[in-house]
């Protein structure tokens, strides 16, 4: 028994001792559906290599009277998936399939015996046998087996998307609702999902990647309709109350929880070194210190000490003007990360939400919002996900130019990213990136609890550093009067990228500050402070309470300006692998603590955005009031004229 996780070990001896029972379930066996219905599938065609004979399983279980059902062809799965593609051999994917799917079954019975054996269910069973079972215990004989069901229903689907997790790729299978979800006894719990696994693989496993997607996906829905049957189901305290663990497969079983293999993706990007971003030095400075934080993330305690202290970047907005730099941001940031999960050992996932995962069926759009999502929220993984020129990919709500897909996008990621049952564990975080953030939904926009404004070199130096790294070496040109990339110094940059922020940018509530400020002299309180968002709310009704949270999220941010050491990321055993109590104890250490100038910078830096898409958002839309205009004229002014 692990003496961190409290976990009993599923002896590999008994798994093994149902490896026969699994694999004839797989050969062949007959069922009848009950609660799905039969789709117009073609019987499996064999070559002559592949076994014909379906063997008719039988259950071992004492107890058990299954009354036999009938179907011509039967299920024979093996041959089912050995049939995908139509060659004469397996693959090795569909080798995989089924070891994971033998193996899966395997466990389940392994776990469903410990189950019975641990809540009296072995004796009600071989009493039922010898027709020796009390009247009084019929009953509780009826929902013992039920539960039994939903536990061995629960661990196949959980063990066999654990095991196959390996060899899942970029493909993607909608199989819909699983419906043939028997719980009279474990047999036939087992015989309805291998029935409806083998309609899905007739219907969408065409090839060996759609066969593995369906596989997953199938599992994937097992465990979601069994984990909801479950939660309200008698009888089941002995399966959720205990832990496992299958050491051979280092597969973790806690009740109805999935156990996700963490799959890191393989990053095919031009990684770019902090150095090479000129300008943009706050949302370089942040790129980087978000990268070390997500590192501290605690795999153990699926919690981030960064995430419980304050200070963790959940979502932010990236946004500037056409090239200057939010490509290069990324690129820098998934770098850092991938090189820090390489040292540690961590699996790395990075994905991009872009415009090809709009789709012209109804609801597709949406489903690909929240795959995407799911897949970087993995609480296995270290996650980075970006949603680029996300103006074109999530519609404003009650704009008539946004598709249906685009509007199923935006009611995904704000749900996602500040909804009822959003988890920030700390070991993701979400960037979107657009060129006009006018024209993203308001209520998404503002689900950004941080905003990098990438507006490229601004000075003189930065124009220089910039030429001087993109013509490279291979010249003789000479430097001049220059000091190379000394005003790329972060710190010395970001200080006075800040204090730039002592008084806002944008005229508009620059006019709001001097106002507030006569009226009642420096914002040196909570009161004068709170004076100052309630005239800027004045000024503009959309800064609502939830741009408040997120000016405080950025202040606690700014209290964690530290940068965590180097070493600790080069030398993991110095921090990254201590223990979580450790890890939060040494953040806190390092914690500044929150002033004045802090929090009157902060709400300048997230109020200026604000304004500033305001004005381009009116400023659009004014432009387009006068072209429409300028167009009814020209239209009257030709209608009048072939009148005459």
């Amino acid at each position: 028994m692990s003496a961190l996780r409290d976990e009993m070990e599923l002896r590999e001896e008994a798994i093994r001792a149902h490896y026969a029972a699994a694999a004839a379930m797989l050969a062949g066996f007959d069922h009848a559906p009950r609660l799905a219905r039969a789709a117009e599938v073609a019987p499996v065609e064999r070559s002559a290599g592949i076994v014909t004979g379906a063997r008719r399983f039988r259950s071992t279980t004492p107890g058990l009277v299954t009354r036999p059902t009938a179907r011509p062809d039967g299920v024979q799965l093996a041959a089912r998936v050995q049939a995908v593609g139509g060659d004469d051999l397996p693959t090795p994917a569909q080798a995989a399939v089924l070891q994971a799917l033998r193996r899966a079954l395997a466990i389940a019975l392994a776990l469903g015996e410990a189950f019975a054996e641990a809540t009296g269910l072995r004796e009600l069973k071989q009493a039922n046998l010898e027709g020796r079972l009390p009247e009084a215990r019929r009953a509780e004989f009826g929902e013992l087996l039920a539960a039994e069901s939903l536990v061995v229903l629960s661990v196949f689907g959980n063990a066999t998307a654990f095991l196959l997790a390996p060899q899942a790729g970029e493909t993607t299978v909608e199989i819909g609702a699983v419906d043939e979800v028997l719980t009279d006894n474990p047999s036939l719990a087992l015989y309805g999902a291998l029935w409806e696994l083998d309609q899905d693989i007739a219907l969408h496993g065409t090839d060996d990647a759609r066969l593995v997607a369906t596989v997953l996906a199938y599992a994937e829905a097992l465990m979601e309709k069994v984990r909801a049957r479950g939660e309200g189901a008698a009888r089941t305290a002995a399966f959720t109350g205990a832990a496992w663990r299958i050491e051979a497969d280092d597969l973790p079983i806690a009740g109805f929880a999935p156990a996700r293999k963490a799959r890191g993706s393989t990053l095919v990007m031009q990684f770019k070194k902090p150095q090479e971003v000129v300008g943009n030095h706050i949302a370089k400075y942040q790129a980087m210190r978000l990268a070390k934080m997500l590192m501290a993330y605690d795999f153990e305690r699926k919690m981030n000490p960064f995430a419980e202290l304050g200070g963790f970047i959940f979502t932010f907005m990236g946004d500037g003007a056409p090239g200057t730099g939010k490509t290069t941001l990324i690129q820098m940031m998934a770098g850092l990360l991938n090189e820090y999960c390489k040292a540690t050992g961590y699996p790395f996932r990075y994905q991009n939400f872009g415009i090809d995962n709009i789709d012209s069926y109804q609801g597709k759009s949406g489903q690909n919002a929240k795959a995407f999502i799911q897949n970087v929220m993995d609480p296995a993984v270290i996650g980075f996900g970006t949603v680029d020129d996300i103006d074109q990919i999530a519609g404003k709500r009650g704009d008539r130019q946004s598709s249906a897909g685009q509007q199923e996008v935006t009611a995904v990621l704000m749900e996602a990213f500040a909804g009822a049952n959003t988890v920030v564990r700390g070991n993701c975080t979400f960037g979107m990136f657009s060129n006009f953030p006018e024209n993203v939904d308001d209520a998404l926009r503002q689900r950004a609890g941080a905003r990098f404004l990438v507006d490229g070199p601004q000075t003189r130096e930065d124009y220089i550093d910039i030429l001087a790294l993109l013509l490279g070496k291979k010249h003789d040109i000479p430097l001049g009067s220059h000091e190379l990339f000394a005003a790329q110094e972060i710190k010395r940059a970001v200080a006075n990228s800040f204090a730039a922020h002592n008084r806002p940018t944008e005229a508009g509530l620059a006019e709001v500050f001097d106002a507030v400020q006569e009226r009642i002299g420096p914002l040196d309180t909570l009161a004068k402070l709170g004076t100052y968002l309630k005239a800027i709310q004045e000024a503009d009704p959309r800064f609502t309470g939830r741009a408040i949270k997120n000016i405080t999220d950025a202040v606690k941010v700014r209290a964690m300006d530290f940068e965590l050491p180097d070493e600790w990321m080069e030398n993991p055993d110095l921090f990254l692998f201590k223990d979580y109590a450790t890890k939060t104890a040494m953040i806190a250490d390092l914690r500044r603590p929150v002033t004045v100038e802090m929090v009157v910078q902060e709400i300048n830096r997230y109020a200026d955005s604000e304004f500033r898409y305001a004005d381009k958002s009116d400023e659009v839309a004014i432009e387009g009031a006068v072209r429409d205009m300028r167009r009814m004229e020209e239209a009257k002014r030709r209608y009048l004229e072939g009148r005459e």
